[in-house]
């Protein structure tokens, strides 16, 4: 056989026995790659901000990343896959879009005099990216976070030992009310205070034993950092779920006097009809605004969710876990947003069913009125009969007179012309059977038209 007609046999390189791939295969199989881990070396500090993109395109993010230095020609195809690790003298540039929200991620090392002995230290005086470059990043800050990785031996699983190391870390954040847990099951320690200072940041603080590799820093960096901006990102369900609820108490109170009013026979239908659609596009135009951002919230939860059981915490005496500091204040937050979708839309199905309940009581109402209707029709047509039975009975005596004054004059003729005849009688005589010949001849009219029916 020839070569060339054997494709496979005939291609270079690796044998290929698989069909055409689909067009978005490779984009499909790469995506688990799409947003790697950072390989992280200890000491470290990750300058973290996550700002709103709504309005914002890739083009004016991509302007923004040139003004660093060396990167003039950055392109934004190469911000098309929403992902992109800039690499720099000393320190490395992550920036990663999302759906509602892109993320900066500066990892540099440690500034002197930050370590763990320090005192509310100031991260941000060595700073590698120009201030001014961080104030003016396009969007609106919604999450902004130092976090300090550094190595230090853990102490052993007793109270005292533990409680000698929160000592230090408490001087650190300069304040004594921290999270803090013992993630992947005891390996590293991570600690927050959830607090913004007054640069606009907030502080974690994680302690690795030396020897963690750098690409486990770098997965324990991105869940803790993803923690923090899902569960901001979930919150921000919380403030329009306490602005509807008003609204919705309004218009619970609306549609009960609604259907009380449907009990009241003597209310008027139009006017019911026209409160009901009010309410009814008041709800609908509620659920249009804050759907959308009802199920992102619950998304954003879910990931809090599965962030928290991938740290495998254990906790450390004296202070909450970031689990249960999630448990005891996101918890309230997520139901509470649950609680006013479910009761926007209980709203929105009893608004259906007060519709379905006015349109039978109109449909009742029109149907009462279209056998009244149809009553008086049946009268006026009984009354029509009548009168028509009444004009034929006249019309049969005012044909049967002209046919005998026709015949009157045929006899008085008939005399003239020497006939012995008597018109006056002959006409006389002639008076039933015209009579009868004229009704006669109306009621075959009548058989006619029946059958014709």
């Amino acid at each position: 056989m020839d070569a060339a007609a054997h494709p496979i046999s005939a291609a270079s390189g690796p044998l290929r026995c698989l069909p055409l791939d689909d067009g978005q295969r490779t984009l499909l199989h790469n995506e688990v790659h799409a947003r790697p881990p950072a390989r992280i070396r200890l000491p470290a500090l990750i300058v973290f901000v996550a700002v709103l993109n709504e309005g914002i395109s890739r083009e004016r993010e991509c302007e923004h990343l040139r003004q660093l230095p060396g990167q003039a020609g950055l392109s934004p195809e190469q911000l098309q896959g929403n992902f992109l690790r800039l690499r720099f003298e000393g320190h490395t540039l992550k920036w990663e879009r999302h759906t509602e929200f892109t993320r900066y991620s500066i990892v540099q090392a440690l500034p002197d005099g930050a370590g763990l002995g320090s005192v509310n230290p100031d991260l941000m005086a060595q700073l590698v990216v120009p201030p001014e470059w961080l104030a003016t990043l396009p969007g609106r800050t919604v999450a902004a976070i130092q976090m300090v990785m550094l190595n230090a031996d853990l102490p052993e699983q007793t109270t005292e030992a533990q409680a000698a190391l929160m000592g230090p870390a408490r001087s650190w954040f300069g304040r004594s009310n921290l999270v803090a847990s013992q993630m992947g099951g005891g390996h590293s320690w991570a600690l927050t205070d959830f607090a913004l200072r007054a640069d606009g940041f907030e502080r974690m603080l994680v302690i690795a034993p030396p020897g963690t590799t750098e690409t486990r820093v770098g997965r324990i960096s991105q869940r803790l950092l993803e923690f923090e901006t899902y569960r901001l990102m979930a919150l921000r369900g919380l403030p329009v779920a306490k602005a509807l609820s008003p609204l919705l108490g309004q218009a619970e109170q609306q549609l009960a006097h609604i259907t009380a009013e449907l009990e009241n026979k003597s209310s008027s239908e139009q006017a019911l009809l026209d409160q009901l659609v009010s309410l009814a596009a008041g709800v609908e135009r509620a659920t249009a605004e804050h759907v959308y951002r009802f199920a992102a919230t619950r998304a954003y939860d879910r990931l809090v969710t599965q962030r928290i059981a991938e740290l495998r915490e254990r906790p450390i005496p004296g202070t909450q876990t970031m689990g249960e500091f999630m448990q005891r204040r996101l918890s309230p937050a997520m139901a509470t947003v649950a609680a006013t979708e479910q009761r926007l839309t209980s709203l929105s199905e009893r608004v259906s069913r007060a519709s379905a309940l006015l349109r039978t009581r109109v449909d009742i109402v029109t149907e009462t009125q279209n056998q009244q209707l149809l009553a008086k029709l049946t009268r006026g047509q009984d009354l029509q009969l009548q009168l028509q039975t009444t004009v034929e009975g006249l019309s049969i005596a005012a044909i049967s007179y002209y046919v005998i004054s026709l015949l009157l004059y045929l006899a008085k003729a008939g005399k003239a012309a020497g006939l012995p005849l008597h018109p006056e009688l002959a006409a006389g005589a002639l008076v039933p059977l015209v009579l009868w010949a004229v009704w006669r001849t109306t009621r075959r009219i009548h058989e006619r038209l029946h059958h014709a029916d």
